[in-house]
């Protein structure tokens, strides 16, 4: 008896599953992937992680349609890669605009960014408002009340803004 006949006579557990799931789709993502990214070895590596994300949080018998699940994944994936970059790309413009007598290690840098996408992460699920308003007091150095007249609102919808955001910061530091 084959392998696959061996597999149907098995009830359906989520490890056959995912298995079976990744059988079946693996190589279809893949192509997908590198279609979209230009390099194989990018496409390689988020099908990868596309398919960590199914083993580590989901019930694969829920899933019904898998190749939307799966590209739905991947594709939030590829994004969060892209964003990542940016960020770094821009941290690395930094330093070399900077004039400095020390420089920080590989893995130094690594943490600086990965801190800089918390940031970015945590700023993007802030309402419009309160991101500018949090961004324009601290990095900008903006009083409550000159916010307030730039965004047009209240100096105590600033304060609400502030909070909100502060609240954000606390939950992204505990979490």
């Amino acid at each position: 008896m084959n392998s696959a006949a061996v597999l149907s006579l098995v009830p359906d557990t989520p490890t056959l599953s995912v298995e079976r799931m990744y059988r079946d789709h693996h190589a279809w993502l893949v192509g997908w992937l590198r279609s979209r990214l230009g390099c194989s070895q990018q496409a390689a590596d988020l099908a990868h992680d596309t398919f960590l994300r199914l083993i580590r949080g989901n019930d694969v018998q829920e899933i019904r349609e898998p190749r939307a699940w799966l590209t739905t994944v991947a594709h939030g994936l590829m994004v969060n890669q892209w964003r990542r970059k940016e960020i770094e790309r821009a941290y690395l413009h930094t330093l070399v605009l900077q004039d400095l007598i020390y420089a920080s290690s590989p893995e130094q840098q690594t943490l600086v960014v990965d801190t800089l996408v918390e940031i970015d992460t945590m700023l993007a699920s802030l309402p419009e408002k309160a991101r500018q308003a949090f961004l324009s007091v601290h990095l900008d150095g903006m009083t409550y009340s000159q916010v307030a007249e730039k965004i047009g609102v209240s100096e105590r919808m600033i304060k609400k803004y502030m909070a909100q955001a502060m609240l954000v910061c606390l939950r992204c530091q505990s979490g």
